[in-house]
């Protein structure tokens, strides 16, 4: 049966029309996996010297001390990133399958996920020299298991809370906490949790703790999964009660107004799309890694006007990259009526633009760093209304992934949006601004911040011509994008 559920996944694969896409995005992948992969091997064979000689402390000892953010951090990061199972069984259960047995192979393909395995590159090395160093081969095989444990169960924890939007940001917020009260001296809980992994390598015995955790998480997401398996249950069209929402005060816009309107509908009403408005604020907190001076490397401003950028750009970065798939469902009945592409795409830029101030007008705090700070924010931000705005919106021409506006997953995108000429178009929004800035800060700070937001005025100036190329575009690309949403 297993051979039979792998061959369907490979023609699946294969067959699909975003074939080249898939392949090429594996390929990038395994290279990424690759250097991941080797410098988390580089980092595990010298970080036992690195602490015990830099910082004249305990290696084994600091790694537990510090293990229970690793933790938290891979429990958010799979919550937000990593793929759930994805497997059409709706097919499979009118056949003579179990579904036990659908289930178990749709959560063991969780297993190749690279969030699984890149800790092994780490671990693997670092258990060498500890045994090398002489601690107890043992204690040190016990140590590994337990962790590789813990790690697995953050695999399952993460499908229990999948469509859990509440229980991810309880994780994020809690981390965050933890993570505040230690940078200021107030709560250590790496004093409590530091033995509690300590414990492994001293104890052999106490690895089954965390190798029962695993298999507890493991039928407890069994389970879940399993009791959604029916066509009239989980597997049943969701219908809700519809709200009406006029947004009367948007008629002065005119025809654009019709799309407006959908627009502030779309976000309100439905998960993936209100989940990504509300995480792309998170965008806000970025310049605390720059302004604060808590990055070492990142003191510099050069890097400064890479933060203006993505602190107002979140909502452009997370929603605009994603239009028209956000429209993905009622496309095909979109196209069929009398619509103007310009009004379509003026109706995203307004939302865009008005999203971006949003955001700049809630970075005003940043002032405490002082005014430098502010008006390189306020530079970016132009930069974004009058250059970014349309990138994304040209780059989304391109971005042919239809959006299932049900599910909060994935809010901040998917492999599908990946493509050679998506990624060009992100070298100007991110790589431009920063190369302007340089030029102009050979001569002072001041002029290289007023040359960012120059070139974004400019940028407002030519709008009717700017649009003009991205509709002929979007046109252009018009039917490849129908035939591209009707694909599953």
């Amino acid at each position: 049966m297993l051979a039979q559920f792998l061959s369907l996944q490979w023609k699946s694969f294969t067959r699909s029309a975003s074939f080249s896409t898939h392949l090429s995005i594996k390929i990038l992948i395994g290279f990424l996996l690759l250097y991941f992969a080797a410098t988390f091997a580089f980092l595990g064979a010298l970080a036992y010297h690195i602490i015990q000689d830099e910082l004249a402390r305990d290696p084994l000892e600091t790694v537990n001390q510090f293990m229970i953010y690793g933790c938290f951090y891979w429990v958010v990061m799979r919550y937000f990133i990593q793929k759930t199972p994805v497997f059409n069984i709706t097919p499979l259960l009118v056949h003579p399958i179990s579904k036990n047995k659908i289930v178990h192979f749709a959560m063991g393909k969780t297993l190749s996920s690279g969030f699984n395995w890149l800790g092994l590159f780490f671990m693997i090395p670092f258990s060498i020299v500890l045994v090398v160093e002489g601690h107890n081969w043992v204690g040190v095989l016990s140590w590994f298991v337990g962790i590789m444990a813990f790690v697995m169960s953050t695999n399952y924890f993460n499908l229990l809370i999948n469509n859990n939007q509440k229980a991810g940001a309880i994780a994020l917020s809690v981390l965050a906490l933890l993570g505040g009260l230690h940078y200021v001296h107030i709560f250590d809980i790496t004093a409590y949790s530091g033995p509690v992994f300590q414990a492994l390598y001293q104890y052999p015995i106490a690895a089954l703790v965390p190798i029962a955790l695993w298999v507890f998480l493991y039928k407890a997401a069994f389970a879940d999964y399993k009791k959604e398996m029916y066509i009239d249950g989980g597997l049943a069209l969701q219908q809700a009660e519809a709200k009406t929402q006029e947004f009367t005060w948007l008629n002065q816009f005119g025809k654009t107004a019709v799309f407006l309107k959908n627009d502030l509908r779309l976000i309100l009403r439905n998960k993936r799309s209100k989940s990504t408005a509300l995480m792309s604020f998170l965008f806000l907190f970025y310049g605390l890694f720059f302004f604060t001076g808590s990055v070492e490397m990142y003191n510099s401003p050069m890097w400064s006007i890479f933060a203006g950028i993505f602190i107002s750009g979140g909502f452009l970065f997370s929603f605009g990259q994603f239009v028209p798939s956000w429209d993905s469902a009622y496309y095909p009945l979109l196209m069929t009526q009398n619509t103007s592409y310009r009004e379509y795409l003026n109706s995203k830029w307004l939302l865009i633009v008005v999203a971006t101030l949003i955001s700049w007008l809630l970075s005003t705090p940043y002032i405490y760093f002082g005014w430098d700070v502010f008006f390189l924010i306020l530079a970016a931000t132009v930069y974004n209304v009058g250059v970014n705005s349309y990138l994304v919106l040209w780059g989304g021409a391109y971005i042919k992934m239809p959006i299932d506006l049900t599910s909060n997953k994935k809010a901040f995108g998917d492999k599908q949006a990946f493509n050679i000429k998506t990624l060009l178009l992100t070298i100007p929004k991110l790589v431009l601004p920063v190369l302007i800035y340089f030029l102009g800060s050979l001569h002072s700070e001041q002029l290289g911040i007023a040359l960012v937001a120059l070139t974004g005025v400019m940028g407002l100036a030519f709008k009717n011509h700017v649009f003009s190329i991205i509709e002929r575009i979007y046109v252009a690309q018009k039917h490849k994008t129908l035939w591209a949403y009707k694909q599953k």
